[in-house]
This record gives structure tokens, sequence and C-alpha cells, in this order.
């Protein structure tokens, strides 16, 4: 007696080979045809640090891919200084490069965060650093049969794969203005954005007007002066230099 273990065996001998061509014919296609970058993208790591001088889009650096990120300015931009007066930093604590992608992620981080707890129209985020150096990738085949149509360090620069932005430390990667009873929410949109990047970040609590550079006494100070006039989101400041009328006005002076 036989005794069928599986439910293939069941199948008569022709329809079992039909079942197995498929299979054999897809491995067989890729070993025959090499493929480029099967692994996908490398990981920021191979490009955190920088290496050289930088290597921007220029009439001889052609064919760069557009960085990830294409909006800078996030909420009520166009908000007055006087609406939003508090403001956070997060500041870049290592000399590293940060790549395009992780600029979008922290910016789509954070103006979600601000959007659930903050509210839509209470607040304003700025990403301050913009993605300018060209990195590069040497491509190579890394399947079977490559060995033959590789060329190894033979002409190794690289063709443009993406676009970072190389910072310093103590320089400001997003900002965040918004009315002072929502700072803490902006200062922990700012923590959960630091997950995006590399390295060391630290989030500060700004003690001036705004994005302005002027502290809050200052900037009550020189308003009632007369000194600052509007400007968008920021104020201009009148120096006492020039001529009398600009301060006082033609008809006074």
């Amino acid at each position: 007696l036989k005794v069928s273990s599986g439910g293939n065996s069941a199948r008569p001998p022709i329809a079992r080979q039909a079942l197995a061509r498929p299979a054999l014919a897809g491995k067989r296609s890729l070993r025959e045809a090499p493929q480029l970058d099967r692994m996908g993208r490398r990981p920021a790591r191979c490009y955190r640090y920088a290496h050289g001088k930088p290597y921007p889009k220029s009439r001889f650096c052609r064919g760069v891919p557009d960085p990830k990120i294409r909006i800078y300015d996030c909420g009520k931009k166009k908000i007055p200084c006087d609406d939003f007066p508090a403001a956070a930093h997060m500041v870049c604590d290592e000399n590293q490069q940060v790549t395009s992608e992780c600029l979008e992620a922290a910016r789509i981080a954070t103006n979600k965060y601000m959007i659930t707890n903050a509210g839509r129209d209470f607040f304003h985020i700025r990403i301050r650093p913009h993605p300018y150096h060209v990195l590069r990738i040497n491509k190579t085949l890394s399947c079977a049969g490559a060995d033959r149509l590789s060329t190894g360090m033979r002409g190794a620069f690289g063709k443009a794969y993406g676009t970072a932005a190389r910072v310093k430390i103590g320089q400001v990667l997003i900002s965040i203005r918004t009315k002072e009873e929502k700072i803490e929410i902006a200062a922990e949109a700012l923590r959960r954005a630091k997950f995006k990047f590399a390295g060391r970040q630290k989030v500060h609590v700004s003690s001036k007007m705004g994005f302005t550079p002027f502290s809050k006494e200052d900037y009550n100070k020189w308003k009632a002066c007369g000194r600052l006039i509007p400007n968008g989101m920021d104020v201009k400041w009148l120096s006492s230099r020039g001529p009398l009328h600009r301060l006082i006005g033609r008809e006074n002076a």
C-alpha cells in the first residue's frame, strides 16, 4: 500500500513539473542578469563625517538629485514676532554632515507633534541648515558574475548620490517660535526630533524675543522708544546714527 505524505505527491507528475518551472526560471534569470544596488540606499553613517572640501552643485557637478527636504518653514510663518514671543532651538553638538533625508524626517516629526499638541495656528518652525554638499557613490556590482564586469578602484570618483549639510558645534538645526504657554510643547517636539539625527543635540529655550536678536527686556525698551520697525516675522532696529529726522520725523527735526 502506498501512503501519500504530502499534498503535492497526490498530483500527477506533469502538474508537479509545471509548478516547479517558474521558480527555476526565476533563479536562472537572477544568476545570468547582474543587477545594480539590490540592497537599497546606503545608511547615513557612511556620510556622517566630512572628508575633504565641500562639493556643491555647479556647472561642473551635474546630475545631482533633488534634496528630500523642500519646505524649510512650517506653521504660521507670517505672524509678527509680538504674537510668538517664546522660542526654542535644537543645537548640534558635533562636527558632522546632516543629510537631507534626516532633515525632512525631523521636520515632519516636529510639525506633527506641534499640530497635535499645540494647535495648527500657534507655532512657526524653521529648518536652519540647507543641504548644499553633494554626496558621491562609486557604484559596483554586488551579485553573481560581477567579478567579470566590475572595475574595482579604477576611475573611483563616484557619481552624485544625495545632498547633505555640514554643521558645526553650536549651530542651530531647528527653531520653533510660539506662545509663552506652549514653550514646553515646543521643547518636547524638538526632543523627539533629536532621534532623527546622528550624534548629540541639545534643546535650548531661548531668552530672546521670538527669532529676533533682542532679549524681551530690550525689545520692550526699544519698542517704547520707537526704535523698532516691524519687518514681517522679525524687526529692524534704528540706530542713533544718521540724520535726526529718521528717528523723530521730518516735521519735528
